[in-house]
């Protein structure tokens, strides 16, 4: 609106930028309250119980003194129950719901009552101020500042009233919550891992990466649990090109090996350090967990991408009874959006946490009920 030439809105936008000027605002709007409360209260008591007391004690047997505070209290709990009403609740939710036309209306009206109660508010903010230091608290302003939270209930409320779709709400959450995410829970685990033995003949590394849909292959020494490089379809091409009858030795590359604990934003950020795009993740006692790409990462922010030589990953689906078929490895951190239970497990997978409470490998026809489900 400031930039359309909205008078109004410029006089409104020093405000909104301001953390400072925006307490000064917030504070003339709680002392306007209260003054209306108790002026309420004031008004009550002096004007309107003396009214209502007589219908107490014709109604209801009482004496002067104890019809006079019945009346009082009566009126009191009256008012105070229009005051929020009218006064906080449906104000509040007015503004939440426009809060950018109200902001407009009230913008004058306010300036004048924080000029108006200036030294009430100077007076109430510095003694606040005292008191906070003198707890060694600091002080938090009203700025625009919003803890993650806040931010995905925001996001929630925006995708109920049609500002933002589905997947943008569940891209937007998935990017809020790359700290919390583990390389663990995103990674392919060990036992889909694509490999070569260090041994291969070139010929045979070929046959494999053909078969593979994937442009880089780990390379172990014996065991999978010992990766000690990753070759690249093109170094083992360009080999077969020039007709290089050398040993993987010389074509891998020294492989980026990092703990499955690491944090999905920290694995970018180390991605980024080392120039690398895959990382060999290992467990606590050093054996290979899985492995990990960007792919991976990007999938979980944006959803599965597609490739023409990877197969489409499976994806949970709802039934038409109502039940709800989603694959072995899916996060158990994502399984609560289609089951509407909150699970916590110590598993990353709707898999490793299904053979837990089983206590063995599932069955076709075994059932297992989790947290109500």
């Amino acid at each position: 609106r400031a930039e359309e030439g909205s008078a109004t809105a410029r006089k409104l936008l020093p405000i909104l930028g301001d953390s400072h000027r925006l307490d000064t605002y917030v504070a003339a709007s709680q002392i306007g309250i209260t003054i209306t409360s108790l002026v309420a209260g004031a008004y009550a008591q002096a004007r309107l119980s003396p009214v209502f007391a007589p219908a107490f004690e014709r109604w209801g047997g009482m004496q002067a003194t104890a019809a006079a505070t019945a009346a009082t209290i009566t009126i009191l709990v009256a008012l105070t129950i229009v005051q929020m009403v009218l006064g906080e609740l449906v104000p509040k939710s007015l503004a939440l719901q426009n809060s950018t036309r109200i902001a407009l209306w009230t913008v004058v009206p306010m300036r004048w009552s924080m000029r108006a109660m200036s030294v009430f508010i100077k007076l109430l903010n510095g003694s606040g101020g005292v008191l906070l230091r003198m707890m060694r608290v600091p002080m938090a302003g009203h700025g625009h500042v919003h803890s993650p939270e806040e931010i995905e209930f925001l996001i929630a409320e925006s995708r109920k009233g049609g500002l933002i779709k589905p997947d943008e709400q569940l891209r937007l959450r998935h990017a809020l919550q790359l700290g919390e995410r583990s390389a663990r829970e995103l990674m392919t685990p060990r036992t889909r891992i694509t490999a070569v033995d260090v041994d291969s003949t070139l010929d045979e590394a070929i046959r494999i990466a053909i078969a593979s849909p994937y442009t880089r292959l780990p390379v172990y020494d014996e065991s999978i649990d010992n990766i000690i490089g990753i070759v690249h379809v093109r170094d083992l091409a360009s080999a077969e090109t020039r007709g290089t009858a050398g040993s993987l030795r010389t074509l891998m590359r020294s492989p980026l090996v990092l703990p499955q604990t690491l944090t999905a934003d920290r694995l970018l950020k180390k991605f980024k350090e080392e120039r690398r795009t895959m990382a060999i993740l290992v467990d606590e006692f050093g054996g290979t967990a899985g492995l990990i790409t960007v792919d991976n990462v990007l999938d979980d922010l944006i959803g599965d991408i597609a490739d023409e030589f990877r197969p489409p990953a499976i994806t949970p689906e709802r039934l038409a009874d109502g039940r709800v078929r989603m694959p072995a490895d899916y996060p158990v951190s994502e399984a609560g959006e289609w089951t509407h239970a909150r699970w916590t497990s110590s598993y990353a997978t709707v898999g490793g946490l299904v053979t837990s409470m089983l206590h063995q490998p599932p069955n076709i026809g075994d059932r297992v009920m989790i947290d109500g489900v």
